[in-house]
């Protein structure tokens, strides 16, 4: 019995120092990292600049993979089902993680459980704009307007769902306003009605609506992130308008299933954040109108599980449903 159990522990050993080499050497084939969306979006370029980079580092190839349809849910359920090896990562944001838990009645992952998170990688601001055509000429008076005409205003947003149309719910809630929503397929979608004033606001994507607005043909009052945009520092924040705690923005971040090794998850995270750290990568995020996060998977995950009940109670009242 004594040879037996000393077999055994003898073969736990080796198989332990085998997972430790392996870990050792990851990457040994090649990284897919899977996006939700077409190329050219803003997670795909910012996939497909982090994937170019591993390569580099790795001496191995790490290749995107763009697996679209359902907002991006699609590609989260299939990362959450892969094996946990580290070989397939996804590039996920808070429509799949944070705003489909509230909006589907079921989901083939979940959030919390299903994911082991590596680092969120970047935030993009929506901007709080009116056409040129509304009197308001503050966000105060804009306030006092829309209590002025109740149910009179509308809001064009980017589809239900999307952070621009929970943005101005957030808003009408904050603020106690009636005003009514005009669904678009997409910021640019919602340009033309919105310059001709045939809408009264937008929560738009900054990087759509920043040049029109540098242009004199938009009015901006403030934007939607937590902290003021890189690339419009001059914009005031919604929480220093008067609205403290308002954050309605589009976010990603690298993931990974769970149960992956926590030593690969250590290596992405450290890998992934000296990537963003790099003058060229933000620079090039930046001039996409993108804001580096770089936090740890701790930090990750515990923004997760913050920021779940938080829209949840917001897409509840609005009464928010995934298709409408």
């Amino acid at each position: 019995m004594r040879a037996i159990y000393g077999a055994v522990a003898a073969l736990s050993i080796l198989l332990t120092a085998g997972n430790s080499v392996a870990q050792g050497n990851y990457p040994e084939q090649t990284v897919r990292i899977l996006v939700g969306f077409s190329p050219g979006v803003a997670p795909d370029v910012t996939a497909r600049l982090l994937a170019d980079k591993l390569s580099e580092a790795w001496g191995r190839p790490a290749v995107v993979e763009n697996v679209t349809g359902a907002g991006g849910n699609i590609a989260a359920a299939r990362v959450a089902k892969a094996a946990p090896d580290g070989y397939t990562l996804g590039m996920v944001g808070n429509g799949s993680l944070i705003f489909s838990p509230s909006m589907y009645d079921k989901l083939a992952f979940d959030p919390v459980k299903d994911f082991a998170p590596i680092a969120q990688v970047f935030v993009a601001a929506n901007v709080l704009v009116v056409p040129n055509g509304v009197p308001a000429k503050t966000l105060p008076e804009l306030v006092a307007l829309a209590r002025a005409q109740p149910g009179k205003l509308t809001y064009a947003h980017a589809g239900a769902g999307t952070s621009q149309h929970l943005a101005a719910e957030l808003f009408k809630s904050m603020a106690r306003l009636d005003i009514q929503a005009v669904a678009y397929r997409g910021t640019t979608a919602l340009l033309p009605d919105l310059l001709a004033g045939r809408v009264t606001l937008s929560f738009a994507n900054i990087v759509n609506v920043l040049p029109l607005v540098r242009d004199g043909k938009l009015r901006a009052f403030a934007v939607t992130s937590i902290k003021r945009s890189g690339i419009a520092p001059d914009l005031p924040t919604m929480a220093e308008s008067g609205y403290p705690g308002f954050e309605a923005v589009p976010w990603f971040g690298l993931m990974a299933p769970t149960g992956t090794s926590p030593a690969i998850i250590d290596k992405l995270y450290r890998d992934t954040v000296r990537i963003l750290a790099m003058p060229d990568v933000r620079k090039k995020l930046n001039d996409l109108g993108l804001d580096v996060i770089g936090g740890s998977p701790a930090e990750f995950a515990a923004a997760i599980e913050r920021e779940i009940p938080q829209w949840a109670r917001v897409i509840k009242q609005a009464g928010i449903k995934a298709g409408e």
